[in-house]
C-alpha cells in the first residue's frame, strides 16, 4: 500500500551554550511516533536541518511503500532548500561572496534526500497560540526547547559538580 506520512520538526538551539535540540512527531498509520536528540557545537539552522534530515531517514528505514513525506516546519530556510537546489549544486555550495555555504555538509544530505525520493515541504507559522485543535508544530517546537534547557542545567549541573 502506497502511505504518505507527515513529520512535523523543529530544532532549537542556545547559542551561548551551543546546546541544541531537535524534535519530529511523525505520524504514520493512525500512530505518532516521536524521535528527538540534544547535540553540542550546534546552531539553530542545523538543528532546523538535522530534525528533517533524521526524520526522513527514520521513516525510509522503518517504512516501506512511502509514496509521499510532507514535512511541516516553521523553518523559512529549510523550505527554501529544495527551490534553491540546482542552484546551490551548480555553484558547488559556494554563495555570492565566494564563502562556502554554512551546514553544507547537511544541506548537501538533504538535497540527496530529497532527490532520492517524493518529499513535499509545507511552512507553518511558529509559535502559534493554544488553541482546541491538535498542533503538532507546538508540539516538537516546545519537546525541541525542553531538550535544549535539560541539556544546559544537566551541563550547568556537571560544571557545578566538579569545583
Amino acid at each position: 500500500m502506497n502511505q504518505i506520512i507527515e513529520i512535523y520538526t523543529d530544532g532549537s538551539c542556545n547559542p551561548k551554550y551551543g546546546i541544541g535540540g531537535w524534535a519530529a512527531l511523525i505520524l504514520v498509520e493512525g500512530k505518532q511516533i516521536i524521535i528527538h536528540e540534544s547535540v553540542t557545537n550546534t546552531s539553530h539552522n542545523r538543528m532546523e536541518l538535522t530534525a528533517v534530515i533524521n526524520s526522513i531517514e527514520y521513516v525510509k528505514k522503518e517504512f516501506a511503500n512511502i509514496n509521499v513525506i510532507k514535512i511541516f516546519t516553521d523553518s523559512q530556510y529549510v523550505v527554501g532548500i529544495p527551490t534553491r537546489a540546482l542552484k546551490l549544486k551548480s555553484k558547488d555550495f559556494i554563495t555570492n561572496a565566494g564563502k562556502k555555504l554554512q551546514n553544507t555538509d547537511l544541506v548537501k544530505e538533504l538535497i540527496q534526500l530529497i532527490d532520492s525520493m517524493k518529499i513535499e515541504f509545507i511552512k507553518v507559522k511558529a509559535h502559534q497560540k493554544v488553541s482546541g485543535l491538535p498542533n503538532y508544530n507546538r508540539e516538537v517546537d516546545k519537546l525541541s526547547r525542553k531538550i535544549v534547557r535539560e541539556q544546559i542545567k544537566s551541563s550547568l549541573d556537571i560544571r557545578s559538580a566538579t569545583k
